[in-house]
């Protein structure tokens, strides 16, 4: 009777767990995407900037062109106008850099924090909006170099960090609309 009892708490628990997987939502990227079927090709021009910081507009454009390319069986284009099915406007709202740490020997900032806003909206040749986040924010820190010998500007490889991560996000939002 013992080990009826025993038979059963495992059937029940093997049963709750199955059915817990078969509602867990798992499924490939771009398996589940939200745009329209008749959308194969998506134009993603330079990415608008209102900010005085340069080359962060073409590093953001570069990495989400490479990341759709990669990521998905879309054609990607980046110009505008070349009958695309679909528009990826990005515009960078704001980018700051802030010194987070200061060396007491040297009188400098050694390392600093660069912040970027980024406005997202993708458009459907009927003008409808198939996803928009206006507000994407990206951190990255990076140590700077106090021998002047030596010393190589940080913050390009840390906005290139910034431009990977935030077109890794945006490629999954996109196409998992979240």
């Amino acid at each position: 009777m013992r080990l009826f009892v025993r038979e059963r708490y495992y059937l029940v628990a093997l049963l709750a767990c199955l059915l817990a997987l078969s509602g867990c939502g798992y499924h490939t990227l771009g398996a589940a995407t939200h745009l329209p079927p008749d959308v194969k090709t998506i134009s993603v021009p330079l990415f608008a900037t209102r900010t005085e910081a340069y080359h962060t507009e073409t590093a953001m454009t570069n990495a989400v062109i490479r990341e759709l390319a990669s990521r998905t069986r879309y054609r990607i284009t980046p110009v505008e106008g070349t009958g695309a099915d679909a528009v990826l406007h990005g515009t960078i709202l704001k980018e700051t850099v802030a010194p987070l740490t200061y060396n007491s020997s040297t009188q400098q900032s050694s390392s600093f924090l660069i912040t970027i806003i980024v406005s997202v909206t993708l458009v459907g040749p009927d003008g409808k909006v198939l996803f928009q986040n206006p507000n994407y924010v990206y951190r990255e820190q990076y140590q700077t170099t106090t021998d002047l010998a030596t010393f190589i500007q940080e913050d390009p490889a840390a906005v290139d960090r910034i431009s990977r991560a935030f077109a890794r996000q945006l490629v999954g939002d996109v196409l998992e609309s979240f």
